[in-house]
């Protein structure tokens, strides 16, 4: 149970922090917000580690864990994250993470693919109702600038769907990690998720010059820089350690769906805090998602 409620932990996790990156990002590049936050998140987990005195588990990782998870971290955090907040810029909390959150499809398929898994009925049927749901919260009433609308609509859905076949190998690659010998203690899952971090950090500060010429990460008032750093350590310190904690308890066919249920939280918190116009079909949408992912999982 314990690996199950972690999960649950970190979808909730996501959706706090979903709701302060999409206020951050009125004000910030999703590059810049990316650099800032990764950076702020990952100096935060060192010295945690070093503060507890767990810091040498780092050094006793095995080099296949840290290989792993740097590249997870790296693909998933770097080039992931920045389509998320792209996504979010664009087409807001309540319909980007649900669209994000079709991640465990493209799981499923590296796994039909690649293991050669057979293909039973529930599958299909959970995909066709992933698809249906993404195509009602892809809809937008006619506006007298429709033309421009369904640009940045399509745009938006399209960084949204790359974000979630990004993450899909990114976790892959983290469970993979934790579950090799010797790194399945709560320890381990929070030294292999501050690698992770401070690999795709040290990254992208190296290549800021070429990414974020203007420095713009450096430039940031402080309430946006506040609602930065309050989200990665949210979403990244807590959220991602507690579904690296969930693989190590649980199975990641149990684990992963549950994670993904933060299109539930989201469309509420959209409605309630971001005062986003959700119509009944944005709603059904995310709820025929989530229903279609478990449906995919759990038979």
């Amino acid at each position: 149970m314990i690996g199950e409620l972690a999960a649950l932990g970190a979808a909730i996790c996501w959706t706090i922090s979903a709701i302060l990156y999409r206020e951050a990002l009125l004000k910030a590049k999703p590059i810049s917000a990316n650099i800032v936050r990764l950076g702020c998140t990952s100096a935060i987990l060192v010295a945690f580690l070093i503060a507890i005195g767990k810091f040498e588990i780092l050094m006793s990782l095995r080099a296949d864990a840290v290989v792993l998870a740097s590249v997870s971290g790296i693909i998933g955090l770097g080039f992931g994250d920045t389509l998320y907040m792209a996504s979010l810029k664009l087409i807001g909390v309540a319909r980007a993470v649900p669209i994000t959150c079709t991640y465990p499809i493209f799981n499923l398929l590296w796994a039909v693919f690649l293991v050669k898994e057979t293909v039973t009925l529930p599958i299909v049927l959970g995909a066709l109702a992933i698809v249906f749901g993404i195509w009602l919260l892809g809809q937008e009433k006619e506006t007298g600038k429709a033309k421009t609308q369904k640009k940045i609509l399509v745009r938006g859905v399209a960084y949204a769907l790359a974000t979630a076949i990004v993450w899909s190998i990114s976790i892959t690659m983290i469970d993979m990690a934790v579950t090799v010998p010797e790194t399945g203690t709560l320890n381990h899952a929070i030294a292999i998720n501050t690698i992770r971090i401070t690999a795709i950090a040290v990254s992208l500060m190296a290549f800021s010059p070429i990414i974020d010429r203007d420095f713009s990460f450096l430039k940031m008032q402080r309430k946006t820089l506040a609602a930065l750093i309050f989200g990665g350590i949210v979403a990244l310190g807590l959220g991602w350690f507690l579904l690296t904690f969930s693989f190590i308890n649980t199975l990641e066919s149990r684990a992963v769906p549950i994670s993904s249920t933060t299109p539930l939280f989201s469309t509420l918190s959209g409605i309630i805090f971001l005062h986003e116009q959700v119509t009944a079909k944005n709603a059904l949408g995310s709820v025929i998602i989530v229903a279609g992912i478990f449906l995919i999982f759990i038979f």
